[in-house]
C-alpha cells in the first residue's frame, strides 16, 4: 500500500463568532493543506495509482481561495470545521482519504481523520 501526499496552499479570510478572543475580529490566513490518500493498486504499466495532476485539479476545486469564509460556509470557519470540510469532500470525489492536516499559520494546524 501508498500513501499519496499532496500539499496545496490558499488564501480567506474568516471570523470566529463568540469567540473570546481577537480570533472574533475579520482577519485573513494563507492556509497551508496537506492531504493524505490510501492507495492499494498501481498501474502496472505506468507505475502510478492517482496522477498528482489530477489530484491537486480536485483539491483546487475544493479550497475556497480568495473567499469571505463566513459567508461561504454554513458552520463556523475554524480550522477544525474546515479540515472536516476538505476531508468530507474528497471523500465524495472517491479518495480513501486517510486525513487532512490544515495550517492556519506557520505553527497552528490542526488534522482531520475519521475513526477507523
Amino acid at each position: 500500500m501508498w500513501i499519496l501526499r499532496v500539499k496545496e496552499k490558499f488564501d480567506a479570510a474568516h471570523f470566529i463568532p463568540n469567540h473570546p478572543g481577537k480570533c472574533k475580529n475579520l482577519h485573513g490566513h494563507t492556509w497551508k493543506v496537506e492531504i493524505f490518500i490510501k492507495v492499494k493498486d498501481i498501474d502496472k504499466e505506468t507505475g502510478i495509482s492517482i496522477d498528482f495532476s489530477q489530484i491537486k485539479k480536485d483539491l483546487r476545486e475544493i479550497l475556497p481561495d480568495h473567499k469571505f469564509l463566513n459567508q461561504i460556509f454554513d458552520f463556523p470557519p475554524s480550522a477544525e470545521n474546515i479540515s472536516r470540510y476538505i476531508y468530507k469532500k474528497l471523500k465524495e470525489k472517491g479518495y480513501n482519504i486517510l486525513k487532512v492536516v490544515l495550517w492556519e499559520t506557520e505553527k497552528n494546524g490542526v488534522e482531520y481523520f475519521e475513526e477507523i
